[in-house]
């Protein structure tokens, strides 16, 4: 006999992996406009600074929203003059515009009832621009999807680097 909620949870991993693995796609084509339709109106974008804790300071290990520096805590507004400013041509840091290859795992998703889906995945993203600038960017995702129809919007997202130094020249990509 086959489980009426193993088959529901089943359904919702598969289309959230759908979901991200077009998100990815997107962002790797750099069709960024297009991304921008994947994101809620008011979406926090946000990506906290990590430290170096002693075992047992858990607490302490990333910067606190509000009170603390972060690399990104933006909206949908700012993500997309980020996006024009790409799209330009003529943004220092990404004339040879990067190569990108974005990798997700251990996807986890739970319904939240409301038309909300907590989702937590490990990620790595691969850049590559000009001949000897390359940068591996590994971490975990909290996102909060919205549903939309017969789809989603990223109502939230939360990254968590796993390096606390930026060993890359910038962060103009998308994660």
């Amino acid at each position: 006999m086959t489980d009426p909620a193993l088959l529901d949870e089943l359904l919702l991993h598969f289309r959230v992996a759908r979901f991200y693995a077009r998100e990815a796609e997107l962002l790797d084509q750099r069709r960024f406009a297009e991304w921008l339709d994947l994101l809620a109106d008011d979406i926090r974008y946000w990506m906290p600074l990590s430290y170096n804790r002693a075992h047992g300071d858990w607490d302490g290990e990333h910067s606190r929203h509000g009170r603390d520096l972060n690399w990104f805590d933006e909206g949908k507004f700012e993500l997309a003059q980020r996006v024009k400013q790409i799209e330009t041509g003529l943004h220092w840091a990404e004339e040879p515009i990067s190569r990108t290859s974005h990798l997700f795992t251990n996807l986890a998703a739970e319904d939240l009832g409301d038309g909300e889906i907590a989702a937590t995945m490990r990620f790595l993203v691969y850049r590559n621009r000009t001949e000897t600038e390359t940068d591996f960017f590994v971490g975990k995702r909290h996102d909060r999807l919205r549903r939309a129809d017969e789809d989603f919007r990223i109502a939230a997202r939360t990254i968590h680097l796993d390096q606390n130094v930026l060993l890359a020249k910038n962060l103009t990509l998308f994660f």
